[in-house]
């Protein structure tokens, strides 16, 4: 029995510039509920910035995982013996290729403030999908987990 590649994982959390705009939409709402009184303007400041830091949470929840022979990244679960060439991307290609160079039916877990990216192409005949972009903090250390995987499976 080969010992299992280590396992990768990568959170793509919301910038911390995000939590500061949550808390200025708080803000906005107490400003908008200030003529009907300090209740309501406390609720539109306390609502308001719950409601603002749910969504930026959950935009920023998404996760990329390198376990048990598949890469998981968003809701795709992809195993790595579908995977074909890992190609890591500096800010300006993978700008290029979230733009431009983007095929419509490719796999995209994109985030804009990740600068980086890796692009891995789907080498399974049977599936429609020419690539996966994932936006990746360390792209080299993630592509390097994806060959790990493939070599141990």
């Amino acid at each position: 029995m080969q010992p299992s590649a280590p396992p990768y994982e990568e959170r793509l959390t919301a910038p911390r510039s995000w939590w500061f705009i949550c808390l200025l939409v708080g803000l906005s709402m107490a400003l908008v509920l200030l003529p009907f009184g300090t209740l309501p303007l406390l609720g539109g400041l306390v609502g308001g910035t719950a409601v603002a830091a749910v969504v930026a949470s959950s935009y920023g929840s998404a996760r990329i995982r390198v376990v048990g022979g598949s890469l998981i990244a968003g809701d795709a679960r992809i195993p790595v013996t579908a995977l074909g060439e890992a190609h890591v991307m500096d800010a300006e290609e993978a700008r290029a290729w979230r733009t431009f160079k983007a095929d419509a039916r490719a796999y995209m877990l994109l985030r804009a403030y990740v600068p980086t990216a890796l692009r891995v192409d789907i080498t399974d005949p049977a599936d429609p999908t020419p690539y996966v972009y994932l936006s990746t903090r360390d792209p080299e250390r993630l592509a390097a987990a994806l060959a790990a995987a493939r070599t141990a499976a």
